[in-house]
């Protein structure tokens, strides 16, 4: 069977051969060891010093412990290398090469202290809880510097790793569309397969958002040795079942490629997957999310505690916005505005004003210019915005007042974006999923783009935290939303 038709276009291998991310992450792997390394032998020394004074490194009590911290960087880095923290599938996206680095930090903190009790050993308590801790931080921070690193790299286009997208036509879209926006992941589509009906014949689709489709599910194989790809993902159909995608797996195994496999339930990841063996077959079992109980009172009482202290920290500078807005143009500091919350109940959200006093009645000319397509409004350069609202909105400052909301239980941190009534008015039995939790100052879609994103996308982002929202991913949220803010993108 002839892989493709002579109208078809061909696939160049640039960069990100097979070849060159072996090359990269090589590289990257060597590095990180170089940091571990540093990180371990910077935390000893530091811990040394600490806890026994530089002067007093003549004394015969100190010397196992200056050979104790030359020999720390080869226990840390043999403690990762067991931990297997140095597998090149972590490098670059995802928790799971921090998580690493945390375990091995606990794991080795354990075994010294259960061979200072098996073995009777005087340990000074302060070097331990000094020189392991250390270490782990400084490991942690020299892997998150790497990372960052490689994103840069990745947002000019190198380091990226080649891939076929086999499924159906809307769902290899919007998977181009995502790895597309969000670069660093390192995951370039170079070529599509869809099911036959579609990739042959003089009707058949060409191309899926630029990349080309060079075959059918059948020539997958002879397509990724075209192409030079590093990875196959397979997007839920059901063409592909149980038995073509072991056979696929066999095929990609003998050249050394990933395959990777997008479950029908998309948004739904983490914790509530786990795979559960059943009369001899791998069954995934879906847990519900944890919308009550314990988990949900640890999240008010972290958002009311943060948003307390936030409010006394900030308020020098919430009082400035304040005279600023008075000064700049008519009306009051503060703009109150009907949202819809948890299980639909209505409350008044507070944001410092960013538009003219009489802005709600000008709206309804305005609506032509809507820059978003289906329920939202947001029009790019809004003539009713205030110089001053124009920078506010940039840096989300204006957004600061909702400290109060959170403080009130209106709101969380983390969550959806509030919506209008009439925007709810409008919701389909899907999207009102997304009222199941507090709506938040903050979330997916702030830290994903922001008002650039279409309403489906922000609805999906919403979506996707409403399935796995837990206080780990609020953290995540949290400590990305300084970076999204900070560069000012996607606001208007």
């Amino acid at each position: 069977m002839a892989l493709v038709d002579e109208a078809r276009p061909r696939v160049r291998t640039a960069a990100g051969s097979r070849e060159q991310v072996e090359a990269w992450t090589s590289r990257y792997a060597r590095q990180a060891f170089t940091l571990d390394f540093v990180a371990a032998l910077l935390g000893g020394l530091m811990a040394f010093g600490i806890r026994f004074r530089y002067p007093s490194i003549s004394n015969p009590w100190s010397t196992p412990y200056i050979v104790l911290s030359l020999g720390l960087p080869f226990l840390w880095t043999g403690a990762l290398g067991l931990g297997r923290g140095y597998e090149r599938r972590l490098f670059g996206v995802g928790p799971e090469e921090f998580r690493r680095v945390l375990q091995a930090g606990f794991a080795l903190t354990a075994l010294v202290a259960i061979l200072a009790y098996a073995t009777k050993t005087e340990v000074a308590r302060g070097y331990v809880v000094g020189a392991l801790p250390l270490t782990t931080a400084f490991g942690l921070y020299g892997r998150y510097a790497l990372r960052q690193r490689l994103h840069r790299r990745r947002k000019n286009g190198d380091y990226m790793r080649r891939v076929v997208a086999v499924g159906h036509r809307a769902a290899v879209a919007d998977l181009i569309r995502q790895l597309r926006r969000e670069h660093y992941h390192g995951m370039q589509i170079v070529a599509a397969c869809l099911p036959m009906m579609l990739a042959r014949g003089e009707d058949a689709v060409r191309e899926i958002e630029g990349v080309p489709v060079v075959g059918d599910f059948d020539g997958v194989g002879d397509v990724v040795e075209e192409t030079g790809a590093g990875t196959v993902a397979v997007l839920a159909c059901p063409e592909l079942d149980g038995v073509a995608l072991r056979r696929l797996a066999w095929q990609l195994e003998k050249d050394n490629v990933d395959l990777v496999v997008a479950p029908a339930l998309m948004e739904v990841a983490g914790p509530r997957i786990s795979i559960r063996p059943v009369a001899g077959l791998p069954l995934l079992h879906v847990e519900h999310p944890e919308l009550s109980g314990g988990r949900r009172l640890a999240k008010t009482i972290f958002d009311r505690t943060v948003a307390s202290a936030a409010l006394i920290f900030l308020s020098p500078l919430l009082a400035s916005i304040a005279i600023a807005i008075r000064m700049g143009s008519n009306g009051p500091a503060l703009f109150r505005q009907v949202r819809v919350g948890r299980d639909g109940r209505e409350f008044t959200v507070l944001k410092f004003r960013t538009m003219i006093a009489d802005a709600e009645r000008r709206k309804a000319a305005l609506v032509q210019y809507n820059d978003h397509d289906g329920v939202l409004f947001k029009i790019r350069n809004d003539p009713r915005v205030t110089r001053a609202g124009a920078w506010l909105r940039r840096y989300s400052l204006d957004e600061l007042p909702q400290l109060i909301n959170v403080l009130r239980g209106d709101m969380s941190l983390v969550g959806p974006r509030p919506p209008l009534p009439d925007e709810v008015a409008k919701y389909g039995d899907d999207v009102r999923r997304r009222l199941v939790v507090r709506p938040g100052m903050t979330g997916l879609w702030q830290v994903s783009g922001r008002a650039d994103l279409s309403w489906e996308e922000s609805v999906r982002l919403d979506l996707r935290y409403v399935e796995n929202w837990s206080l780990t991913l609020d953290l995540q949220i949290l400590w990305k939303t300084w970076s999204a803010v900070s560069r000012g993108s996607g606001a208007y």
